[in-house]
C-alpha cells in the first residue's frame, strides 16, 4: 500500500506540473466549474426529452438519484472516513504543489466528487440513451477531462480520481436499476388499467 501511495504522489506531481502556464491555469479553473458545462447538460436534457417524452421524468429522477448517491458516497462517507489530505493540504508536499488562484479545496480529497459525479452521469446516459451511444461515449472523455483539471489544480491525486470513477459507476448502476424497476411497474400498471377498461 505504501508503494501504491508513493506512486500516486509521484504521478500527481508529474501531472500537476505539466503544461503549466497562466492560460492553462485559467482554462483548467474554468473547466472545473459546473457552469462551464451547462450547454452539455442542456443537450443531454434535450436528448432525454426526445427519447422518452412524457416518461422523461423517470430519468430525471434517475439523474438526481445518481448525483445524490455519487456525491454522498464520495463527500459524506469516504472523505471523512479515510481522511486523506488533499495534495494542496499535505504538509510533506508544501511548496511542491502548483496551486491556482489560491484555490485549495476542502481538507480531504478521497474520493473525488467531481470524478464520481461526472463519471456517474456518463454511465447513466450510456444506459439510458442507447440510440446516441456514439455521441454519449464522449461523455467518458468529458469525465476524464474534468477529473484531470482537479489534478492540475492540485486538489486531487490520481488515486482520488480512480476511486471517484468507481463510486460514480456504482451510483449510476444503482440509480438505473431502481428507476428501471419504477418504469416497469408503471408500465404493468398502465397495461392492467387498459385491460380492465
Amino acid at each position: 500500500m505504501e508503494k501504491i501511495l508513493e506512486l500516486d504522489r509521484e504521478l500527481f506531481l508529474k501531472m500537476n506540473h505539466s503544461f503549466r502556464s497562466p492560460f492553462m491555469d485559467q482554462l483548467m479553473m474554468f473547466l472545473s466549474e459546473t457552469y462551464a458545462w451547462i450547454p452539455l447538460h442542456l443537450l443531454l436534457l434535450y436528448l432525454l426529452i426526445k427519447t422518452y417524452r412524457h416518461q422523461v421524468w423517470i430519468w430525471l429522477v434517475a439523474i438526481a438519484l445518481t448525483i445524490v448517491l455519487a456525491d454522498q458516497m464520495s463527500s459524506a462517507v469516504m472523505k471523512p472516513f479515510f481522511e486523506r489530505l488533499r495534495p494542496s493540504h499535505e504538509p510533506s508536499l508544501a511548496g511542491q504543489v502548483h496551486i491556482v488562484n489560491g484555490y485549495r479545496g476542502g481538507k480531504f480529497g478521497f474520493a473525488s466528487s467531481h470524478a464520481a459525479n461526472t463519471f456517474a452521469i456518463a454511465v447513466l446516459m450510456w444506459f439510458t440513451l442507447k440510440a446516441y451511444r456514439p455521441v454519449i461515449g464522449l461523455l467518458f472523455l468529458w469525465s476524464v477531462l474534468v477529473s484531470c483539471t482537479r489534478i492540475y489544480l492540485g486538489v486531487h491525486y490520481p488515486g482520488d480520481i480512480l476511486a471517484g470513477f468507481a463510486v460514480g459507476f456504482i451510483a449510476a448502476v444503482m440509480a438505473y436499476l431502481v428507476c428501471t424497476q419504477i418504469n416497469q411497474y408503471l408500465a404493468r400498471r398502465k397495461n392492467l388499467q387498459a385491460g380492465g377498461e
